[in-house]
Order: C-alpha cells, then structure tokens, then sequence
C-alpha cells in the first residue's frame, strides 16, 4: 500500500525485498552489501545473503570476468534463501549491468553509475559498437533506471578533501550504500560505527573513515534531496525469538561450533590445512582464536595437512582439517588411514564447482559419492552435511560428538553456497549445549598386562583412545591391517573380514544417536521433496509455496548423510513420489534408489548457483502432472 510521505514521495510497504550491489572486483561491493546487511538485521528484519566473488585474481578492469557482487534480501517473515528475482541492482559499471541486469524482475529498480558507461567501457565488456544500454527505449520501459553520476557526485560531495583524487574515487561504494539506504530506510548508523571502528580505532587512519562517512551522509541525502525517486519503500521488522542475534556467515559458524565443540570436550583444537577457496576463511577464523586452545597448522599441501591432523588425533587432541573438492580427492589416502587408524578426525569439505580446478568462486554440492567412497578399499566414513549458515554451528558440534563416540574419521560435507551465505543466528546458550563425553583409559584392559587397543565397547564397537606415554598402554599402530584386539599386523583372510565388517558396523550403529527425519508440511501424501546441504532454502521455500497453491508436496532435508536417520525408510514410503533436488547430476538419489529400492526422481542443475525457488515450483508441478 501507498501513502504520502514527505516532500511528496510515496511510501510503499513490502514484505521482502531483494537488492543486488555489483561492480568490479575492487569497487567494494562486499563491503557494501555486507554493511547494508548489518544495517538490515539491527533494523530487525530476517535476512539472507550470498556474495559472488569473480574467480580470477586480477581481471582486467571493466571486463565481465572480474565482476563482484552481493545479494541480500531482507523480510518481515521469516525467509530461507536470497531470493531468487531482484528487486533493486546498483551496478557500478557497464560489465557489471551487463552480468547481472537479466536477474531484476520486470519493472525493477536499476541503479546504474553513468559516469562509467562511455564509450571505451562498454566495448571493454563486450557490447557492440555504438550501441548503450541506456540509450535503449525497450530497456527503459521494462525497468525503473536511474542513470546517476555517481563518481561525480562523489567527487563533488569530496572536494574539501586533502587524501587525493583515488581516495575519493574509492568512496563512491559508500555514495551508492547511502543512496539506496535512504530509498529502502536503512539506517546508516552502523556503517558509521563500523567506519570509525574499522579505519580510526583498528588501522589509525581517521582521515579515511571521515571521508567514507562523508560519501554516505552525501549519498543519503542525496536520495532525500533530489527528487528522483517518486517512491520509497519500507520493510518492517521480523517476528524473532526472543534472544541475542547476530549476523554469521556460514564458515564463521563453522569456525564457532568446531572451537565450542573442544571446549565442551575440554580439548585443544588443531586445525591443519592447505588454503583453498572456499574454504580459506576458516582457517582465517581459527588463527583468531589462539587464546580459546586453538591451533593452526597451515601445511605446504592437502597430504601434509591431513597426515598433521591424524598425528593430532593420535596424540590426543580434536583434530581437524578442511579443504574444497580437489583437496578432499589428494586427501583420501590419509583418510583411508584415519579409517584404518579408527582415530576421531574431522574432514570439512566446502565444496565448490569441478570437476578439477572447476569453478573456484562458484557452488555445487557433487561430492558425495566422494565422501562416501572416495577412498582405496572399504573405508567407511560418517558423513554430515549441515542445511544453512547458522546450522554450521551446530553441524560442526555434531561432526565432533559423533566422531568420538565412534572412533572415526567424519566428513563435514558444506558448500560455498551456505559457506559464503550469511543469515541472523540466536546465539546459544553456551552452558546448555551438553558436554562431549570423551575417556581415555588409564590402565590396561588385558588382565595379562598387555594392552589390546583394539578391543571394543559393546555399545558403540569403538576402540579405547589411549593416549600416547601413558604407561602400561603402549600399542602398534600403523596402515596394515589390525588383529582383532591386539592391533598386531594380520593377514588372516577371516580377521580381514570381520574388521572390514566391524568398521562399517561401528559407522552404521552412530544411527542409534543421530535424530529422526523430521518433515515439514503432511507426514504422507502425493510429493516428498527431499533434499541435503545448501538446497535446503530453496526447498523449503518451494514447499511453502506449492503447499499455499492446495498441492499435497512436504519437505524433509538430510543432515545425516551416512548413516541415514533410522526413519528415512518409513518417511520415503510415506508418500507417492519423492523428488531429490541436487545441485550435481543424481548423486542422493542414486544412494536413495540404492538403499531403499524407491524410484525416486531428480531435479538437477550444475550451474554454479542454487536453485531458483519458482524452478523448483515449476518443476514440481510437472513432475506432479506427468
């Protein structure tokens, strides 16, 4: 609905709004969006964010390869994905609009700096000669463009200043946050803070963050003062739980469940890996973390970070380390080892687009298979896989427990797509998360006074953890097969039966503590879509949606990857047809028709992005119509 507003100007409210900021790789972009995100979440809206990074390091300036940008949509209701059309983009230059335009929604908003659309910049991304985009009258009926000067006007709101013309030049980002900060009435205050924090108090440059303060107050008011935009638009304040909010990303909450996890274990946590994106930023995060009995090991390979964790494990301590699809594949010898060692170790795999170098910058979730198998032999992981940012928290706590009260190695299996995400997570209640029961023996179990390390408990089939120098329980441990009990080297043929069963068994009964499958919407019915990792928004929302058209469809999404929930079975045979999204060409499903003989089908996509909720709807519904 319209109402008047001041200085005539309409004021409209919305439930969600999407807005995209895109420019070059050195325009700020992340910045922008990241604080026009704060600034969102304080207001008290639900929020969810993707950033899109360009993969190569140095592109040419004002090409389509080094474009940047960072989506967020912000709501009244509770909201699962960034959204699939945009409502607003603010696009820095032609490369950018040129990237990005075909994503806003018939009649959207298109903020465009027009300083940066001459001649030489559009040929440089691509355009044909003599031709601009917003020249075109069939562009400009379809959307709501305002072409504006932005580096000028920045220039200009900057002249008084002594720091130089690229200096001023750098605070057009902040130009454009004050802009549509005023259009969709965010507060600026917290990008303020956030600038006096960042450039006076951490880097002593006082001068700097006056100057980008000053680009946003001007940009502000520039939205206020110019009589541009006939409408505003509000969005008004989320229903939360009550509790302490903040903003997290999913690595960040990574980072936080793995050090709570140690701490609630009493344990030192050493975290040894190789940087690769996207995963880099947790190792970033641990390094922070010294005084909380972190560790951090940055190794000169992914075989030389692996064999460090497993030498960790050994000696005690939570291991952990973390790579990206092609790092997992040159760990897998040492998580064979792992296996064969049956030490708690976790192996975060944040996946991104392959095959080999792949995509770096973009998301998939086709690592499965490999985590499951991925590895000589039959070496049997338990394998996790957490749904959203915030769950990453959780998820890493859970990757811990179980692999201590197993006694094995565990792939943490996430993607860059909820990795890079970010959404507002309730802060725990550290002292109500229970503790990780671990137990170290401190005498031999062989009343012959010779320690059997591999002899097991009745209720987990997982080996003692015996601490290298405790006296008395000294024991071999290496790659060759283990002797029942005594962990000798053995090359019994029914010795190496029963451990290989034995393994997997020991796996499998971590059923026995996982949660039961939960399921949103009727527990039977026409449609079941299933779906794991980062699909689980998309789904979600999908769901919602074809529900609120009459379809009979629910939703249930897997945590748990190996061992299944104990219920998956009967949930599956709940319902007519089950439909498995995945961003890879089957790989669920094939485990689903595998395990369970149920024909389910898939919905699957690998274009480096999640699923489009309105695709999944639309796809259901053909499914549903066949």
């Amino acid at each position: 609905m319209a109402t008047d507003a001041t200085g005539g100007v309409q004021e409209h409210q919305l439930e969600q709004v999407v807005v995209r900021f895109c420019g070059d790789s050195g325009d700020g972009m992340q910045l922008t969006g990241g604080q026009f995100t704060t600034s969102s979440a304080l207001f008290g809206n639900d929020i969810a964010t993707f950033p899109d990074f360009p993969a190569e390091i140095r592109a040419p300036r004002g090409t389509t390869f080094g474009v940047s940008g960072f989506q967020v949509q912000f709501a009244s209701t509770e909201i699962y994905t960034p959204g699939d059309t945009v409502n607003a983009l603010v696009t820095m230059n032609p490369a950018a609009f040129k990237v990005n335009v075909h994503d806003v929604e018939p009649g959207g908003i298109i903020i465009v700096n027009a300083d940066e659309f001459t001649k030489g910049n559009l040929k440089k991304c691509g355009y044909e000669p003599d031709y601009n985009p917003l020249e075109d009258e069939e562009f400009l009926t379809r959307f709501q463009v305002f072409q504006i000067p932005l580096s000028r006007l920045t220039r200009e709101s900057l002249i008084d200043s002594e720091l130089g013309a690229k200096a001023v030049d750098r605070c057009r980002n902040m130009y454009a946050l004050g802009l549509v900060s005023w259009l969709f009435g965010r507060p600026i205050e917290p990008t303020i803070d956030y600038l006096n924090d960042y450039f006076g108090a951490g880097k002593g440059k006082p001068e700097v963050a006056e100057l980008n303060i000053s680009a946003l107050k001007a940009g502000f008011y520039f939205g206020e003062t110019a009589e541009m935009f006939p409408v505003r638009y509000k969005v008004a304040p989320a229903p939360q739980r009550p509790g302490r909010y903040r903003r997290i990303s999913g690595n960040e909450a990574a980072v936080l469940g793995f050090v709570a996890a140690a701490r609630k274990a009493n344990k030192e946590l050493i975290y040894a890996s190789y940087p690769i994106t996207p995963a880099s930023e947790i190792i970033h995060g641990m390094s922070r973390l010294k005084h909380f009995g972190v560790r951090t090991f940055q190794a000169e390979d992914e075989i030389a970070a692996i064999c460090a964790a497993i030498g960790a494990a050994y000696a005690g301590d939570f291991a952990l380390t973390g790579t990206s699809g092609p790092g997992l594949a040159l760990k897998s010898e040492a998580m064979g080892l792992a296996v064969m060692y049956e030490l708690p170790l976790v192996v975060i795999n944040v996946q991104r687009a392959g095959p080999a170098t792949g995509m770096p910058t973009k998301t998939e979730q086709a690592d499965l298979l490999q985590a499951m198998f991925g590895r000589t032999g039959e070496s049997p992981m338990i394998v996790v896989a957490p749904c959203s940012p915030a769950d990453c928290f959780d998820m890493a706590i859970e990757a811990f427990r179980l692999a201590v009260r197993c006694m094995c190695p565990v792939v943490y299996l996430c993607d860059g797509y909820i990795a890079n995400g970010a959404e507002p997570w309730l802060m725990p209640d550290v002292d109500a998360i229970p503790p990780i029961e671990v137990r170290h023996p401190h005498e031999t179990n062989n009343p012959d006074g010779n320690y059997m390390p591999y002899v097991r408990d009745p209720e987990t089939l997982a080996r003692p953890w015996a601490i290298p120098g405790t006296p008395g329980l000294e024991h071999r441990i290496g790659g060759l097969e283990k002797q029942d009990g005594t962990g000798n080297i053995s090359y019994d043929a029914d010795n190496h039966d029963h451990m290989v069963r034995t393994r997997l068994a020991k796996v499998l009964k971590a059923a026995d503590v996982i949660p039961p499958l939960e399921v949103r919407g009727p527990d039977t019915g026409d449609v079941l879509l299933l779906g794991w990792g980062g699909t689980y928004g998309s789904i979600t929302t999908a769901g919602d949606r074809l529900r609120e058209e009459g379809h009979s469809v629910s939703t249930a999404h897997l945590r748990h990857l190996h061992p299944f929930p104990k219920n998956l079975g009967d949930v599956l045979r709940s319902f007519r047809t089950v439909i498995i999204p995945e961003i890879n060409l089957g790989q669920l499903r094939m485990l689903i028709r595998d395990r369970f003989l149920i024909d389910a089908i898939g919905i699957n996509e690998m274009r480096g992005r999640m699923f489009r909720v309105e695709d999944l709807v639309s796809r259901t519904i053909e499914i549903m119509n066949r």
